[in-house]
């Protein structure tokens, strides 16, 4: 059973930094691309980051510059990092895994909460 599970969120000011850990058991963590996507209040979920098996990365333009994926194989975990948070970056945040490029992402963990304030 495949089973994601983030960790790190919480309440900051803006300006500050978090990072977001997302572990995986179940399954062979480095075959698999892996997202960070979030979704706030009343708006559509949205891919923030991806890193691939190979270490290929895409960002969102709204976070570029300040966050950064990365991934161990060993730990089968993915991390974001986000600096210089802003009010905008305020919402769940939940890691995802696909197997194929051209597949969904057919994992998810449960999310974690980020909220920003001024």
């Amino acid at each position: 059973q495949v089973q994601l599970a983030e960790s790190g969120g919480g309440s900051v000011q803006a300006g500050d930094s978090l990072r977001l850990s997302c572990a995986a058991s179940g399954l062979r963590f480095s075959l698999y691309t892996m997202g960070w996507f979030r979704q706030a209040p009343g708006k559509q979920r949205e891919l923030v980051a991806a890193i691939t098996r190979g270490g290929n990365i895409n960002y969102a333009d709204s976070v570029k510059g300040r966050f950064t994926i990365s991934r161990d194989n060993a730990k089968n975990t993915v991390y974001l990092q986000m600096n210089s948070l802003n009010l905008e970056d305020t919402a769940v945040y939940s890691c995802a895994a696909r197997l194929r490029p051209d597949s969904a992402y057919g994992h998810w963990g449960q999310g974690t909460q980020v909220t920003v304030s001024s």
